[in-house]
């Protein structure tokens, strides 16, 4: 397994399967950063976001839908990507960092998990779901 960082990124795929992206981790980022790049297109999420998300499937206690959605479009109520942006999640909004590139979290952030085996991902080529192990 890759070790997740700079030299040594994670090469994962989304959650259908449909896109390659590069992950890493950059804890000497300001703030600390989980950073993806899908296409030509770095996106920015907290690091701590692999805790948090973790900590919320495993107090959530069952499957979650992902709800994928760009940041212009409202994220489904009770998915992922709508924790992702909620003022009561534990970076009060926003996990993705920067502006305009802030969406997209649960289809970039839940294959770390899955590879550092802290969940279990459905793969199928829509409306999947996540739940901690």
């Amino acid at each position: 397994m890759a070790a997740g960082t700079r030299d040594d990124p994670w090469l994962l795929k989304t959650p259908p399967g449909s896109s390659d992206i590069t992950l890493y981790r950059a804890p000497d980022a300001t703030p600390p950063a989980l950073i993806c790049v899908a296409g030509g297109t770095e996106l920015r999420y907290h690091l701590r976001a692999i805790e948090d998300l973790h900590q919320m499937l495993k107090q959530h206690g069952d499957w979650m839908e992902l709800g994928n959605a760009d940041e212009q479009k409202d994220a489904k109520p009770g998915t992922v990507e709508a924790w992702a942006r909620s003022h009561d999640n534990p970076v009060g909004g926003w996990y993705g960092i920067r502006k305009g590139f802030r969406g997209r979290f649960a289809n970039y952030v839940t294959p770390v998990l899955e590879v550092l085996g802290l969940v279990e991902l459905e793969h199928g080529p829509r409306n999947n779901r996540v739940r901690a192990l």
